[in-house]
């Protein structure tokens, strides 16, 4: 049993028999435990259990289940390394609102440094160009509105306006939807006309390169692994092409891919086909068809010249 005692000389009750921890919590009214019904400290247990709940929140839920435990304001507040008022703030709110009071975090940010035009602006500057740094952006706000943002800083209001800081995604160099649909049509055409005497190839180049790439991999910490490199062997270039019909595929390999190369191939593939009156070239190396022409024109002229 507890009694308090009145000194003459102070007038202010003494607590005799109980921890000095306790009297101190007495003295802001004594929270008693077994204040949680089964259901709430099932649903306190579960959020501090929970691996992917936000830690302050799990903490004021542990601090509302030690309160239960009989647990006193100024040790529970000792182990999270907070004050004792802030564990008996946590109980006032979780007693008037319940555990949806309690785990809602009411903290709001700061007066933003600029107005909202000008951050509407920044945003459009922002949408004209890549900046790989903050600097240049710190540097553009301050020359255009006079503030000054630390790089920190440049990264909180940045992720406010929905930026991001990730590698663009790399696409592929093809042609616009409308152009590939018009092409398909045209291919498909010309397929549903090709005579028995005419011939439809793809002619392309490409230029595989052999050489040794080290890759990440476990290995032992401190140790320097090595991996031999290829030394002296250069590009290999290849100008070739299929036919989708047949699966014909001839192909050349010259020192550089040019109208040489090209009047090299459609040569190859005209001797392949020594029955079709019509061979149709589609090819994707630009200026392909300009360069053939124009070697097999100048090739043709010279030989009816010599001739």
């Amino acid at each position: 049993m507890t009694f308090l005692v009145y000194t003459r000389s102070h007038g202010t009750p003494e607590l005799s028999g109980i921890d000095a921890s306790l009297a101190i919590d007495s003295s802001k009214r004594m929270i008693r435990p077994g204040f949680l019904s089964s259901a709430e400290r099932r649903e306190l247990e579960v959020c501090v259990r929970s691996q992917r709940e936000d830690h302050g929140i799990a903490r004021r839920a542990n601090a509302i289940l030690l309160l239960d435990d009989g647990e006193n304001c100024m040790q529970i507040a000792k182990f999270l390394y907070l004050d004792d008022d802030t564990i008996r703030g946590w109980h006032k709110t979780y007693r008037e609102g319940g555990w949806d009071a309690l785990s809602t975090d009411g903290w709001k940010g700061g007066q933003s440094r600029m107005t909202l035009t000008q951050e509407a602006e920044l945003c459009a500057w922002l949408d004209e160009r890549f900046c790989r740094s903050t600097v240049e952006i710190r540097a553009h706000i301050a020359g255009q509105y006079g503030v000054d943002y630390s790089h920190s800083g440049c990264i909180k209001l940045l992720s406010r306006l929905g930026y991001e800081y990730r590698k663009p995604k790399g696409l592929p160099r093809v042609a616009p939807e409308e152009k590939q649909a018009e092409f398909i049509a045209l291919y498909e055409r010309l397929l549903n006309e090709l005579g028995a005497d005419e011939a439809v190839y793809f002619a392309d180049a490409v230029h595989p390169e052999y050489q040794t790439k080290p890759a990440y991999g476990w290995v032992k910490a401190g140790s320097n692994p090595a991996v031999t490199t290829t030394a002296g062997r250069g590009r290999v270039n290849i100008h070739g092409a299929l036919n989708l019909e047949s699966f014909d595929a001839p192909f050349v390999e010259p020192t550089t891919v040019d109208g040489v190369s090209a009047a090299q191939l459609l040569a190859k593939i005209e001797a392949r086909n020594p029955l079709s009156r019509i061979i149709y070239v589609i090819e994707t190396v630009p200026n392909f068809v300009r360069d053939a022409s124009s070697y097999a024109i100048g090739k043709r002229s010279s030989n009816m010249m010599a001739s």
